[in-house]
């Protein structure tokens, strides 16, 4: 007897369908990789769909030069907006990074912003013409925000979250969403109704999540410029998993309002606030998007955003009177998850890279108070008890994806008076964090290196401990991902500590390097988390662009003057 199928199955297939029937027919892939093709990077560039004009805009230029060119002239918005969405379409169709796919609306889009410039009229703003991709989560007028769940689909959202309307405004042309994990509180992003994710380094391994479907889409040059949010690690995760950078601000820098995260009104200010944030392929990419949004004084516009314009750090806006290199904090272990030998050795090697480049580098261990972070992050997490998501999930019988079947549960929401407990702590916490910001002598630390993760780019639903990232969320200090290089075969060398585990989290952290099989990690990127002290964006992008330049072996021409 054959079952019928649940109502959330049904969804799924509408929406796998309308996917479908957005791509045209003649970007479709004739022939799709074999099971022995775990690396998906070079199939845009082989599968003959893009031409090579197409394959220039997409592979040669960043945000910031596709600005320049269309400014020029030298590039058409219709020309750089057509090769973006036709090699999204093909990302796609390789790693299942999309959602909602809005090519025929950025093409009209395109060909306005083209007649405006031809009419004689300024760009309407900095990002004039270039395509942006947006996480899911995010609302566009007229698609869905599904997040993956059936009882969110097929109701088109009335009107755009306030970042979506400020980069309309700024001229960005918005042509697909991407995919997200279930409940947006996995590290895989893989969900009933779009499905999983692929990684196209190699598909044995995660993209990572929240926001992994920006950075597949990334990864495989499909974007230029991606929007992701982050709680716990949902930028910097993915980043790290595709090798791209990307910035989790502090959550009152960036609007966040009108997003669909599944959780009633005014959830987040009772536990832990998400930010919204850039992913992209140059520092420089990740200012323009800062600097665009401020530009239209995000503060009138979502009342959580304080007001600060940018000044970034090269413009001088910030000089005082004391010149002097970037004093650069590092930070090998948390207290909670011991690193693997590959990154314990790659903090070494950035740091060596960064005193060679003139840079002032300073040793810490601040492991006593970052150790209590990530219990106390959890915590916070919790204070709903995922009773919101749940009642979403049961009103289609949707069951919970394979990861978070063992971990995510309905439980009671906490009591008032234990939310104002944990919060009391975190302002303690947060108090003492501060006085990291100096070292021994009283010298001021202008920013810290760390993990990202303990582990490198572990296999699908194998990412489990994010006491690396949430700390930084729990602390409200932002935080960006640069990339170093690819895993190589002296990175297998090493053997974890013959130590007991410091706790559950350490344990499952050294399951992904003794008595496992290293090679899954080869070709995979390896990055580094630079952290900064909180609404100190400007001093982030600073740091990390001198911390990119001293890895491709650039020595800093003078020193970098800080308040």
């Amino acid at each position: 007897m054959v079952s019928m199928p649940q109502k959330w199955q049904l969804v799924s297939w509408m929406k796998k369908d309308e996917q479908y029937e957005r791509i045209p027919k003649e970007w479709l892939l004739k022939t799709p990789p074999g099971p022995d093709v775990t690396s998906y990077l070079d199939i845009p560039r082989k599968c003959g769909l893009l031409t090579a004009e197409e394959l220039r805009i997409t592979e040669q230029y960043d945000a910031t030069a596709l600005m320049e060119g269309i400014r020029s002239r030298k590039l058409k918005c219709v020309d750089v907006t057509r090769a973006f969405c036709k090699r999204a379409a093909i990302a796609h169709q390789l790693t299942n990074c999309l959602t909602e796919i809005l090519f025929s609306d950025a093409l009209i889009r395109a060909t306005e912003l083209d007649a405006h410039l031809a009419s004689g009229k300024t760009p309407l703003g900095p990002l004039h013409g270039v395509p942006v991709s947006l996480k899911d989560t995010f609302k566009i007028k007229g698609y869905d925000a599904s997040i993956g769940l059936a009882a969110l689909a097929h109701n088109p959202t009335e009107e755009n979250s306030v970042l979506v309307d400020i980069l309309l405004s700024q001229g960005a042309v918005l042509y697909c969403k991407t995919n997200i994990p279930q409940t947006l509180m996995a590290l895989d992003s893989h969900n009933n109704i779009f499905g999983r994710t692929l990684n196209p380094f190699n598909v044995l391994v995660t993209a990572g999540g929240s926001s992994g479907g920006e950075g597949a889409l990334l990864a495989m040059r499909g974007s230029v410029l991606g929007v992701g949010t982050d709680v716990g690690g949902s930028i910097r995760i993915p980043a790290m998993c595709n090798g791209t950078f990307g910035i989790k601000p502090s959550w009152q820098r960036i609007p966040y309002a009108g997003q669909e995260g599944g959780a009633l009104p005014g959830a987040a200010k009772v536990s832990v606030p998400a930010s919204a944030g850039p992913l992209a392929h140059s520092v420089r990419d990740i200012e323009l998007f800062f600097s665009a949004v401020a530009e239209r004084r995000p503060w009138e516009l979502d009342p959580d955003v304080v007001p600060l314009p940018w000044e970034p750090l090269s413009s001088g806006a910030r000089t005082g009177t004391r010149r002097r290199p970037l004093r650069i904090g590092v930070v090998k272990r948390d207290g909670v998850m011991e690193p693997h030998p590959p990154i314990t050795r790659l903090l070494d090697e950035v740091a060596n890279k960064m005193k060679a480049a003139g840079l002032e580098v300073v040793d810490m261990d601040i492991s006593p108070l970052f150790s209590q972070c990530q219990a106390l992050a959890n915590a916070l997490f919790g204070v709903e008890g995922g009773n919101a998501m749940f009642d979403l999930l049961e009103s289609m019988d949707e069951p919970l994806s394979p990861w978070l079947s063992s971990r995510l549960r309905r439980k009671p929401r906490l009591s008032l008076d234990k939310v104002r407990e944990l919060h009391g702590r975190r302002t303690d916490l947060q108090k003492k964090f501060l006085r990291i910001w100096k070292d021994a002598t009283g010298q001021e630390i202008d920013a810290l290196i760390c993990p990202v993760a303990p582990h490198p780019v572990p296999p699908i639903d194998r990412w489990n401990g994010v006491s690396y990232t949430s700390s930084f969320v729990l602390l409200d200090y932002p935080a960006g991902v640069v990339p170093v290089r690819m895993f190589g075969e002296k990175d297998m060398e090493g053997e974890m500590p013959d130590t007991k585990p410091l706790g559950s989290w350490d344990k499952a952290n050294r399951e992904l390097w003794t008595n496992f099989d290293r090679s899954v990690y080869m070709g995979t990127p390896l990055c580094v988390q630079v952290v900064a002290p909180k609404l100190e964006e400007w001093k982030l992008c600073g740091v990390m662009a001198a911390i990119d330049k001293a890895l491709k072996g650039a020595e800093i021409e003078k020193p970098v003057a800080m308040l």
